[in-house]
C-alpha cells in the first residue's frame, strides 16, 4: 500500500497543530505503509515540496494555494490513496481522487464553518476555504476526525455526510521528545525565575485560542505567580494591537509578566512546560488541542476551556480543571479561569499529583504508534471498499 499524504505543513517548518500531527504521524505510519509525503515551501528531507505556479506567487493567497494544490496533483499519480490534511491540501486530494480513481481519506482538524473570526483574517479567501471543505468533506471517501467532538461537529456543519464515514482517530504526543526537564537556560534568558510559582500560555494570537481572555483573567491570578505569555503570529493588525494592549495592562498591574512573541525552540518549549506551575488552555474552539497533551507530558497540570476535544484530553480533576465556556458570559469564563489557577497554585501538592497523572494519561492513550495502526485500518476500510 502507498499512500499519497497531503499537507500544507512538515517539519521542520511547523507553526500549528496539524503540522506536529502530521510530523509524528508520518514517522508511525512509514513503519507501517509506503508513504509519499507533499508540503508546501522549501525543500525538506522526507517530502517532496509545492511551491505556487509562475504568476501565482503574489496573487491572493487563496488563489496561491490552489496552484500549490495542482502541483501535486500532477506528482502523484501512482499511489493507491490519498489524505490530505487541512483545507490547504484538501483541494489537492480531491482533484487527485476525481483524476485518478483513487480514495481520498481527509483529516478534520478544525471546521471553516466554527471560524468565522478567519473572515476578519482572509475575507473572500475565507469563502473560498469554506466551499473548498465543504465540497471535499461531501465527496471525501472517509473523513477522519481527531475527537468525539470534533466528529459531532462534522456531521452538524456537514449533514449530508454518511456519519458511518466519519472515524474517530485521536491526536497523539511524542512523550519522548516532550517530558519533563530541570534545565531553566531558556526561561533565565526570556527574564523570568525559576524560583517563582508561574502560569504558562503557549499558542498563536487569534481569537480561537482565547488569548484575551487569559489576559484578563491573568488581573485576578494570585500577584506571586509569573505569567508566561508565548504568544506570536497574530491573525490580524487588529488582534495583533489588542492583545499589546492588553499585555501593557496587565504589566502596569502586577510584575512577572512576560510576552514571548516569538516562536520557542524545543528547548524553551520542553522548560516553559515543565517549570509552569499551570498551563493555560483558554480557547473558545478546539477539535482536541495538542498543546495540552504536550503540557500533561511534561507533567503539568491543566486549565483549560471545556470545548470540542479538549475534555477528552484533559480529565476533568484528574489531569486538571475545566472551566465552562460561554461565549454570552465571558466575564465568568475568566472569573472561572482565574478561580481554578488559583486552586491550583494554592495546592502544589495536588498540581503536582494532576501532572503526574496528566504525564501517566499521555503515555498510555495517545501513543503514535496506535494511531497510526488505526490510520491504516481506515485506509485498509476505504480501499476495500473500492476493490468490492
Amino acid at each position: 500500500m502507498r499512500i499519497g499524504l497531503l499537507t500544507r505543513e512538515f517539519p521542520p517548518f511547523v507553526y500549528g497543530g496539524a503540522g506536529v500531527h502530521v510530523g509524528s504521524l508520518v514517522d508511525s505510519l512509514r513503519e507501517l505503509v509506503g508513504v509519499d509525503v507533499h508540503c508546501f515551501g522549501s525543500p525538506r528531507p522526507g517530502a517532496v515540496a509545492h511551491h505556487p505556479a509562475e504568476g501565482f506567487e503574489a496573487a491572493n493567497p487563496a488563489l496561491s494555494t490552489l496552484s500549490v494544490d495542482l502541483s501535486i496533483v500532477a506528482a502523484v499519480e501512482g499511489v493507491d490513496l490519498v489524505h490530505s490534511h487541512t483545507w490547504y491540501a484538501n483541494f489537492a486530494g480531491h482533484v487527485a481522487s476525481l483524476l485518478y480513481g483513487i480514495p481520498h481519506v481527509v483529516t478534520a482538524h478544525s471546521l471553516e464553518p466554527r471560524r468565522p473570526w478567519k473572515a476578519e483574517q482572509l475575507g473572500g479567501g475565507y469563502r473560498l476555504s469554506s466551499w473548498v471543505e465543504k465540497a471535499v468533506y461531501e465527496s471525501a471517501d472517509a473523513v477522519i476526525a481527531v475527537s468525539d467532538g470534533m466528529r459531532k461537529d462534522v456531521l452538524e456543519c456537514y449533514p449530508e455526510i454518511d456519519p458511518n464515514r466519519v472515524h474517530v482517530v485521536y491526536n497523539g504526543v511524542d512523550t519522548e521528545r516532550f517530558h519533563p526537564v530541570t534545565s531553566t537556560e531558556s526561561l533565565e534568558e526570556f527574564g523570568v525565575d525559576p524560583a517563582r510559582p508561574s502560569v504558562a500560555f503557549i499558542g498563536r494570537i487569534t481569537r480561537q485560542k482565547g488569548l484575551r481572555h487569559l489576559i484578563a483573567a491573568a488581573h485576578k491570578i494570585a500577584p506571586e505567580a509569573q505569567v508566561l505569555l508565548c504568544a506570536g503570529a497574530p491573525d490580524t493588525p487588529d488582534i495583533a494591537e489588542e492583545t499589546r494592549l492588553g499585555v501593557s495592562t496587565l504589566s502596569s498591574t502586577r510584575d512577572g509578566v512576560f510576552w514571548i512573541d516569538k516562536s520557542l525552540n524545543h528547548q524553551a518549549m520542553l522548560e516553559v512546560l515543565s517549570h509552569a506551575d499551570v498551563f493555560v488552555c483558554p480557547s473558545v474552539y478546539e477539535p482536541l488541542g495538542i498543546v495540552n497533551l504536550e503540557a500533561m507530558a511534561c507533567g503539568t497540570p491543566v486549565v483549560a476551556s471545556d470545548v470540542g476535544g479538549i475534555p477528552e484530553v484533559v480529565a476533568d480533576g484528574e489531569t486538571g480543571i475545566l472551566v465552562h465556556y460561554n461565549e454570552e458570559d465571558p466575564a465568568a469564563f475568566e472569573a472561572g479561569l482565574a478561580e481554578s489557577v488559583n486552586s491550583l497554585l494554592q495546592d502544589p501538592q495536588r498540581a503536582q499529583a494532576m501532572g503526574a497523572a496528566g504525564r501517566a494519561r499521555a503515555e498510555g492513550s495517545f501513543d503514535w504508534g496506535s494511531i497510526a495502526h488505526e490510520t491504516v485500518n481506515v485506509y485498509r476500510s476505504v480501499l476495500k471498499g473500492v476493490v468490492a
